[in-house]
């Protein structure tokens, strides 16, 4: 008893001679199906090359145009010639020119002579079958496709479309269950047999002809008539990315491909000479014996994929940053941005700095420069303090800063005199942590010498920018962690909303604040806000700050009382 090893070449036919005197060698008769598009002089030197192989046949040639009926067409002239000159032939396993044994052969005969009626191809029904992409899954076999997908693509869509307009449909043969899975089977002689011999063999090439990709479903549909056991499974190690394109393996796979156990692996690059010496080798210095499994390494792939599809946080790649919300998060890390903070206290940078242990920035997106931590005018990752860079992409700049400085934390000034273009980038972080107490621009308004015709037309200005600041962090689609204060809501108790701030941060070095940062001096300030109102401002974002309030942090508060024991 032995193993028929069919071969579909087309390319890299060094490669698959290479394989196919491996096979040979151990005793398995070989039948090669070269591509009708090879050209013949390639052709013909290919057979003269193997000429001197025993057990080793040519199929007719077909042309194999992927997602067509000719692999399916030279698969079943392969196997016929394989059935037909070698009787002792059990199994018939279909392979490509791409194709490299990681065991030793004689493994895979023994494996196969202890299951002699077992079928190893994998058949899933449509529903069950969740790697079909292009979003055509029960339409394949519903749907006549007669262009062929990659040579005419246009003619191939405006077909789809008409069928689907006028809903024309195709009905299985015989009322038999289409099934899916991949292409590279092993079959028993008597379900393959009974596959090619079946009488109502034409009727089925005839509807399968004009399926989409037949060779994923002719052999697993028709094995489910005719075979008494299936593994649904195949022996050969094939992965696929997230597109549908197999993944092809290189030098540096060597261990990877030894982890996963397999009998056989596609598609290696023609050019990995490692891999080529490394398996085709003898049975003393090939894998040992064990049971296929590739689930071993699929968590490997899984996160290949994720990383492909998803990225990491904060570092945007070619292929996803043009597409909004593609980002797997919007930045890498956490990040505190403070509004009005800096405007109602004194040295509020250093004090957030000493108190945190994180960077502090000023005004990152004010209209002169980025004011960066310690008056620098560069950062981490050469990120210049020039409002032309940016402002070019106020989002990239943001997610470039968060990027550069991973594992310290960013604090930053803003307000409404700053690039607004930021604001949703903002609110639909989660990674932000937004702080703001509304109204408190109009301190440095009430603190200026302009005139006051300025004053009220700035402080319009002001206060309608942040009003539509807000209204973006109140929005359901906002993410970040924001907590809004008015003006005189924040300064009737500023150390709960101070403590608060630096718990969320985490960094703080005091179990509870002794004391905030100093408050500028608003004696005045409700006065201030009253000749707003009288020149027919309201500023009503500062909250219900009265006329006669009088708020200091010159005076000295008043001493508690206590009780001595």
């Amino acid at each position: 008893m032995s193993v028929g090893i069919v071969m579909l070449v087309h390319t890299a036919l060094g490669r698959a001679e290479q394989v196919a005197r491996h096979w040979s060698a151990a005793g398995c008769p070989v039948v090669i199906h070269v591509d009708r598009s090879v050209p013949k002089r390639t052709h013909e030197a290919f057979v003269k090359a193997l000429r001197d192989v025993p057990n080793l046949e040519f199929s007719s040639r077909y042309r194999c145009e992927w997602g067509t009926w000719g692999i399916v067409a030279a698969s079943q002239a392969a196997s016929e010639l394989m059935l037909a000159r070698f009787p002792d032939v059990r199994h018939v396993y279909l392979a490509s020119g791409s194709c490299l044994p990681l065991r030793p052969v004689q493994e895979l005969i023994d494996y196969l002579a202890a299951r002699p009626h077992t079928d190893f191809i994998e058949s899933a029904t449509t529903a069950d079958v969740p790697w079909t992409v292009g979003g055509l899954d029960h339409e394949r076999f519903t749907l006549r496709f007669p262009f062929a997908w990659k040579r005419h693509r246009y003619l191939f869509d405006r077909t789809v479309e008409f069928q689907r307009r006028l809903k024309l449909r195709r009905k299985m043969p015989n009322g038999i269950l289409p099934h899916m899975g991949s292409q590279w089977w092993c079959l028993s002689r008597r379900t393959l047999s009974a596959i090619l011999q079946d009488p109502e063999r034409p009727t089925y090439d005839r509807f399968f002809r004009h399926v989409w990709i037949p060779d994923e479903s002719y052999f697993q549909t028709l094995a489910r008539q005719y075979s008494t056991r299936i593994e649904s499974r195949s022996l050969t190690l094939s992965k696929f990315d997230f597109q549908g394109k197999p993944h092809i393996f290189y030098d540096d796979h060597l261990q990877l491909l030894r982890r996963s156990d397999c009998f056989v692996a596609r598609k290696i690059w023609p050019h990995a000479d490692r891999l080529y010496e490394a398996f085709l080798t003898d049975a003393a210095g090939a894998m040992k014996r064990t049971e296929p499994n590739p689930g071993k390494i699929d968590r490997i792939f899984a996160k290949a994929v994720e990383r492909r599809t998803r990225g990491r946080a904060g570092l945007y790649m070619q292929s996803r940053f043009p597409n909004e919300d593609w980002e797997n998060g919007i930045t890498a890390a956490p990040y505190s941005m403070f509004q009005g903070f800096s405007e109602l206290f004194e040295n509020f940078e250093p004090w957030l700095a000493k108190a945190t242990g994180a960077r502090v920035h000023g005004h990152l997106f004010a209209t002169e420069r980025a004011e960066f931590a310690d008056g620098q005018t560069a950062i981490n990752g050469a990120l210049s303090d020039s409002t032309s860079l940016r402002d070019y992409n106020c989002g990239t700049f943001l997610t470039n800063l968060i990027w550069n400085t991973r594992g310290e934390r960013q604090c930053f000034q803003f307000g409404p005199s700053d690039n607004q273009d930021i604001n949703w980038r903002i609110a639909k972080d989660a990674n932000a942590q937004v702080s703001v107490i509304t109204g408190a621009w109009a301190v440095p308004l009430f603190r200026s010498n302009l005139d006051f015709a300025d004053i009220r037309r700035i402080a319009a200005r002001l206060q309608k920018i942040e009003s539509e600041h807000m209204k973006v962090l109140r929005s359901p689609y906002t993410k970040a962690r924001v907590r809004i204060w008015s003006m005189a809501e924040f300064i009737e108790a500023p150390m709960e909303p101070l403590q608060g701030i630096l718990d969320e941060i985490g960094r703080t070095r005091l179990r509870r604040l002794s004391e905030a940062p100093r408050m500028v001096d608003l004696s005045g300030f409700g006065q201030f806000l009253q000749n707003l109102k009288n020149q027919g401002m309201h500023p009503y974002l500062m909250g219900d700050f009265p006329v006669e309030r009088g708020a200091s942090n010159s005076s000295q508060p008043a001493r508690k009382p206590y009780l001595v024991r």
